[in-house]
């Protein structure tokens, strides 16, 4: 085994020992790639950043003007809002304080038009009470004629008959006034 281990380490190159062209060229072709790469691929790239991040930036200034917009359109709503609830408020007030006044008014009519209606009752209680009276004191003047003439035991005339009325309704009259 150990002339195995020989064998393989005198076929094996050394690795101090460099060749100097192929490393020569690799450092060569390296610069270009990376002269072409900075001079023409770099600022290429750096230039789509710099649209992309200008584009976000764009977007975000976009976003925020949009934000700004719908704060001002949601206090303005707000605002129209609370003023929409002040003018039904307002309104509802108004309705109350109306409805109020109305039956105020109504409450008002009905107890005049009571009091007209008592006052008229009244009216025609005592204009039925006077008829009643007089029509009372009629008969009583017919009666009382009727009685006279059969104590008389004579015929009174009409004439004789509305004096004894009048006379009557005289003394009913002094009576009840004294």
């Amino acid at each position: 085994m150990l002339s195995l281990l020989l064998a393989a380490s005198e076929e094996s190159p050394n690795p101090l020992n460099v060749d100097l062209a192929p490393a020569i060229t690799a450092l060569i072709v390296f610069g270009l790639v990376c002269l072409v790469f900075f001079t023409k691929v770099w600022p290429k790239i750096g230039q789509g950043l710099d649209d992309r991040q200008a584009k976000i930036r764009q977007e975000i200034e976009a976003a925020e003007q949009a934000q700004a917009e719908a704060r001002a359109s949601m206090e303005r709503q707000q605002e129209e809002l609370a003023k929409a609830r002040a003018e039904a408020h307002e309104m509802i007030s108004k309705a109350k304080a109306d409805a109020e006044a109305s039956a105020r008014d109504l409450r008002e009519r009905a107890q005049h038009e009571l009091t007209e209606l008592r006052e008229n009752a009244s009216h025609e209680i005592r204009a039925a009470k006077e008829s009643a009276i007089t029509e009372l004191h009629a008969e009583s003047a017919a009666l009382a004629t009727a009685i006279a003439s059969r104590i008389l035991q004579r015929e009174i005339n009409a004439q004789d008959q509305q004096a004894l009325i009048d006379e009557s309704l005289k003394e009913l009259e002094t009576a009840r006034g004294g």
